[in-house]
């Protein structure tokens, strides 16, 4: 089976540059150019794209004034400006007006290709922070998200409070707890939120490379730094940087790190210009920080300068009066990402998702209700379309003597249509009855569903 290819738009003048893109992405991606602003727009308005290119030129604002429409009409789809210049003034003003990266031409088909892979990494970070909404005016509003548990409610008023200042917030927590989402919330909710947003996951950037990606590089100082790159702190400038998992920074960058804390400034990577930016860093981590300063792996001096104002998010399973309305929360993103019309779930899907623990915390419960909407083809979620690998569904509870024995029996094959699909052949094979046996119940107890062409 042929995996589906990325949808990539170019607003490309130069036959050469289209025909360089074009061969770096073919494997990948299907690229569609436009040539002239009008007709790029209505691609923009009509169409979906994970990536778009954009050609600019310092000497033409109008080239200027398409990239900053194109980020208001889709906001969260990576835009990378291309340009025979790479002058730093004309970076740092593409990225303000919400590019998310720069390349000059002639490039390389492994640059274009790497940066494609980046662009659509980070375009998948950015849909956490989509978790909880339903439209784009509400996503980052801190009154939208759930917060049923009163430790949670807490965190949240925090949150508020520490988004008004300037101040580094670290997050910590377990994998999928919102720790990305909630640098979004912290960011558009502080006075900065017309600025710039950058965020980078460190564990995704080998070590090699993880210092320039972070302060950029000058031409010549290392092999195959034909360019001068201008880093991620940079293009921060004015706005706020999300260094998520900053435990896995390696030490020597950490004492660079240190300084942009202290002093915001530094140097690109072989380079002697001092570099200062106005940026207000959120650090996040799933690590315990205090046990890898004992063990040597991270500076004592740069957790005190990153644990101003810390906050530990509790897990998924530590604030369970929050499962069932963030599922519902949940459930209609999905159905509406899929364009499916699905309404609830089933009071066995409900039990499974509400006594499951979730290693995987939001994410988790995300990814596994969305497969359950691809799934399900009645209108409620139903118990055989929650998937969880090595997960049992507890045994019921024994009944009461004092239970009729006719709401068992209604329960039970309530139970196995579920399990089978509301097929009643195969739910009667599992009862050890007959199908005729199984439809006289069934017409007893009333028991109906949207599958069946013909309800009595």
């Amino acid at each position: 089976m042929e995996t589906a290819k990325f949808s990539i738009l170019a607003y490309e003048t130069f036959d050469e540059h289209k025909k360089h893109l074009n061969e770096a992405l073919k494997k990948t991606s299907q690229v569609t150019f436009q040539t002239d602003p009008k007709s790029f727009g209505r691609a923009v308005k009509n169409n979906k794209y994970d990536v778009i290119f954009i050609r600019i030129s310092q000497h033409n604002t109008s080239t200027f004034d398409l990239l900053k429409k194109t980020h208001q009409q889709t906001p969260y789809t990576p835009i990378i400006l291309t340009s025979k210049s790479e002058q730093t003034d004309l970076i740092v003003e593409a990225i303000k007006l919400g590019a998310y990266d720069f390349i000059s031409t002639p490039f390389s088909q492994a640059r274009v290709q790497l940066m494609v892979q980046r662009a659509i990494e980070q375009r998948k970070l950015s849909n956490e922070i989509d978790y909880l909404r339903r439209s784009q005016d509400i996503v980052y509003n801190f009154e939208s998200i759930v917060a049923e548990s009163a430790s949670f409610k807490q965190i949240i008023s925090s949150l508020k409070k520490f988004s008004s200042t300037d101040s580094t917030i670290l997050l910590t927590g377990k994998t999928g707890t919102g720790k990305s989402f909630l640098s979004g919330s912290i960011h558009f909710n502080s006075p900065r939120r017309s600025n710039p947003f950058i965020k980078i996951n460190c564990t995704n950037i080998p070590d090699t490379l993880l210092e320039s990606e972070l302060f950029g590089h000058e031409r010549g100082s290392f092999t195959g730094a034909d360019k001068q790159r201008i880093g991620r702190f940079e293009q921060a400038d004015g706005g706020t940087i999300f260094l998520d998992e900053i435990g896995e920074i390696p030490l020597e960058i950490q004492a660079k790190l240190l300084r942009v804390l202290e002093e915001r400034a530094f140097e690109r990577v072989g380079g002697n210009k001092t570099i200062h930016v106005d940026v207000r860093i959120i650090a996040a981590t799933n690590k315990n920080l205090a046990q890898q300063i004992s063990r040597g792996k991270f500076r004592e001096d740069l957790f005190y300068r990153i644990n101003v104002l810390p906050v530990e998010l509790p897990t998924l399973h530590d604030r369970p009066q929050c499962i069932e309305p963030l599922a519902n929360k949940l459930l209609e993103k999905s159905c509406a990402m899929l364009t499916k019309k699905i309404h609830g779930f089933s009071a066995n899907a409900l039990a499974i998702i509400k006594s499951y623990n979730w290693p995987g915390n939001i994410r988790q419960l995300a990814n596994t209700l969305e497969r359950a909407v691809i799934l399900e083809e009645s209108e409620t979620i139903q118990s055989s379309s929650i998937q969880i690998p090595d997960f049992h569904q507890p045994e019921p509870k024994t009944r009461k003597s004092c239970e009729p024995l006719e709401t068992q029996e209604k329960e039970l094959i309530l139970r196995a249509l579920e399990q089978n699909l509301w097929v009643q052949k195969n739910a009667a094979k599992q009862l050890g009855v007959s199908p005729r046996a199984l439809n006289y119940k069934v017409n007893k107890f009333g028991i109906t569903h949207p599958n069946w062409r013909k309800n009595k």
